[in-house]
């Protein structure tokens, strides 16, 4: 597995990541109605283009293949963070962090969080990150819960 920058080659392929991963990973503990709203079929690409560019946005990949994304904002905001459906449990989630961890460090933030869903809030946890608080927000006329996470760094 390798780490890099993401490139604008990379979107489909990401967009395709995300999708799959809510579609068939967070529908354990979401609604099909919640993960549609959360992941529609018909994602625009010129906004994820935008989207993903304006972020530091780094892409984990094996053999080619994209197995996770993450994304840090130059305040400390870690926004999406997915890692590819097939790749589970497997360190991929922790490369990432690790990479969005040293940069923030090397931009002079002291303290990264994110928006966890209730499928990543455990992987958060065991990385140390603390709950502030329980949310429902609404997506796409649908309520979601999740979890404003902390950690500093």
């Amino acid at each position: 597995m390798r780490l890099r920058i993401y490139e604008i080659a990379d979107t489909a392929e990401i967009m395709k990541l995300f999708y799959d991963t809510i579609h068939e990973v967070n529908i354990r503990d979401y609604t099909q109605e919640q993960v549609d709203a959360w992941a529609p079929a018909n994602m625009n690409i010129d906004v994820w283009i935008k989207g993903l560019g304006s972020k530091f946005t780094y892409v984990a990949e094996e053999n080619g293949k994209i197995i996770g994304f993450g994304e840090l904002e130059a305040n400390g905001h870690i926004d999406r963070f997915y890692c590819h459906k097939d790749f589970q449990r497997k360190g991929v989630g922790k490369k990432i962090l690790e990479q969005l961890e040293s940069k923030a460090k090397s931009l002079g933030v002291e303290k990264l969080f994110t928006e966890a869903s209730i499928t990543a809030k455990p992987f958060f946890e065991r990385h140390n990150f603390i709950i502030v608080k329980q949310q429902e927000v609404e997506l796409r006329g649908q309520k979601l819960i999740n979890f404003i996470m902390e950690k500093s760094i």
